[in-house]
């Protein structure tokens, strides 16, 4: 069966698809060499999108087994990473195995022991308990000791042997902080989630250090830390409103959107009365209303930089054991705007100048 009939139409809406040549495409469909990766994987992309199915000689013996454990996905990040990673993975030839968590469901630990089963060749961590200062890092060290190669991402766990990549939290509160006081915003608060985690300790430590910088002598009392979900947000939104905050930033943009509801619910306009950032980026989070201003996690570029580590992991080739940091990227939208007139100080303990 012909699974690519060779009409001179059909290669010419692939190659418009793709963005490239007729040649580049017959090049692509009979396996020849001297086509990038990149170019080789936007004419698979055509095929896909125009609804042909590959050629057989296109689907080459896979490399082996990949697991990729990541948190539940009802937070849009991590599922951006899981196909990033998936895609990045399966361009090398590997089979990912995804591993998504849910409460009350599989744990990481009996999703790695299923994996080993599998007789996989490594596995990707992405916010597992690697980035969990409460859980012991005995179970990663157990892994390194069998001889299988990991990938930790966005929690560096100290005296594991793996590779770590890791989006720059000091860099995101910097870059937030400096947006909203631009604005002319000096009563700011910090939404994140539990202490325990070393994403969240390192946006703490850098957020506290910016304030110390301004002169305010307890800035713990401008972090609110509760649930990396919607009603965490709404939650610790609500307590720095009534504190007299005029702009929240948000360990993740379902923490943003909770904020923008808290905002709502006591009859306060974003951005006109209360400045909300976000954290992540996440997919369709610029449809939002208003759109939400947030910092982007570069994730593209930390899930190439996780696979290519994890794939010289496996063919024996040495990676560096130093935490590889990925700047973000402040992304302005309709949800930040300049401080309103006469700040929204209310009745509690009154909001620090940042």
């Amino acid at each position: 069966m012909s699974l690519l009939p060779p009409a001179r139409t059909r290669l010419t809406d692939i190659a418009e698809q793709a963005g490239v040549s007729t040649a580049t495409v017959s090049r692509v469909l009979n396996g020849k060499h001297g086509v990038s990766s990149h170019t080789r994987q936007a004419v698979l992309a055509a095929l896909d999108v125009l609804g042909y199915e590959r050629p057989d000689r296109l689907h080459s013996r896979p490399a082996g087994l990949v697991g990729l454990v990541v948190p539940e996905l009802s937070n849009p990040v991590f599922p951006a990473f899981a196909q990033v990673i998936e895609t990045m993975l399966s361009d090398r030839g590997y089979t990912p195995l995804l591993c998504t968590q849910s409460p009350g469901g599989t744990t990481e630990d009996q999703y790695v022991e299923m994996l080993l089963e599998h007789g996989v060749d490594g596995i990707v961590f992405v916010s597992g308990l690697h980035a969990d200062t409460s859980a012991s890092t005995e179970r990663y060290q157990r892994l390194r000791s069998r001889g299988i190669p990991l990938v930790l991402v966005n929690g560096y766990a100290e005296g594991v042997d793996a590779p770590t990549v890791s989006t720059d939290d000091a860099a995101a509160m910097e870059q937030a902080v400096r947006h909203l006081t631009s604005l002319g915003h000096r009563s700011i608060g910090l939404a994140v989630g539990p202490t325990r985690f070393v994403p969240v300790r390192r946006k703490i430590d850098a957020f506290s250090e910016l304030l110390r910088r301004q002169g305010v002598a307890e800035p713990e009392q401008h972090i609110v830390s509760t649930l990396f979900t919607v009603e965490g947000g709404q939650s610790a939104a609500l307590e720095l409103i009534e504190s007299g905050h005029t702009a929240v930033i948000c360990g993740s943009d379902l923490m943003a959107l909770g904020a923008v509801r808290a905002a709502r619910s006591r009859g306060f306009r974003v951005p006109d009365d209360l400045s909300v950032v976000g954290f992540d980026d996440s997919p369709l989070i610029a449809f939002t209303d208003p759109p939400l201003t947030t910092i982007r996690q570069p994730v593209a570029a930390m899930g190439h930089a996780a696979v290519a580590a994890l794939v010289a992991e496996i063919r024996s080739t040495p990676v560096s054991r130093a935490e590889l940091l990925f700047q973000p990227e402040l992304v302005v939208r309709g949800s930040t705007g300049a401080a309103p007139a006469g700040a929204l100080v209310l009745p509690g303990p009154g909001a620090a100048a940042v």
